[in-house]
């Protein structure tokens, strides 16, 4: 059971790992794009904001599983195949993708007006503001969606295992379930229980460091 447990704890890991990262790298785009042309931003483009802000919200509706049955074509294309961890990332990055940027858009936009008319008064750009306020003041609060979107990764990487993904998920559904054994079920919940805690006491260190 320790060799199985530790590969697939493993292939959990490279797929939370890389999933978070690529979601949050591209999640930023949309955020500060729906950041500058939202009602009260720098920028403020009406069809911008409500079409991107209806794509977001429409991929954020659907279920992962079903979401990763309809980009199999994109998953091949992109990994060559649609089995194995690293076929998984790339339906749990398109999952993350909308939220994260919900949330950091959402992070960005509880900036201080205050603070943002200060820097417009100094004559500061719209990018500088971005950057220098905006992105600064909200360092804490997006530190807190990325904490929540890798649990939410956790997951659903768990799912990810029961259509080919591999990890903890996967071990729980073939040893676990399909041969009725209770003790990888209870050993594969304690691990994702445990990274979970494990995340969320990083995640709260950091932040009290930040703040």
């Amino acid at each position: 059971m320790a060799d199985i447990i530790l590969k697939a704890a493993g292939q959990t890991l490279t797929m939370v790992f890389w999933s978070t990262l690529f979601s949050v790298l591209l999640g930023f785009i949309p955020a500060i794009i729906l950041t500058l042309t939202a009602p009260d931003g720098l920028r403020p483009n009406r069809i911008v904001y409500e079409v991107l802000s209806f794509l977001v919200n429409t991929f954020r509706s659907f279920p992962f599983v079903i979401l990763m049955v309809i980009i199999i074509p994109l998953t091949r294309a992109i990994v060559g195949t649609t089995i194995g961890t690293q076929a998984a990332i790339v339906p749990l990055t398109a999952c993350a993708i909308p939220f994260i940027a919900r949330v950091f858009e959402n992070a960005l936009r509880e900036t201080n007006p205050g603070v943002i008319e200060a820097a417009r008064s100094f004559g500061a750009s719209d990018w500088q503001i971005l950057f220098r306020v905006y992105f600064k003041e909200s360092i804490p609060r997006m530190l807190n969606g990325i904490i929540l979107l890798t649990i939410n990764i956790l997951g659903y990487s768990a799912m990810a295992g029961t259509l080919g993904g591999g990890g903890i998920g996967d071990i729980a559904i073939r040893y676990g379930y399909q041969k009725y054994s209770t003790e990888y079920l209870v050993v594969c919940s304690l691990i994702l229980i445990g990274f979970v805690q494990l995340v969320q006491s990083f995640g709260n260190w950091v932040y009290k460091k930040l703040s």
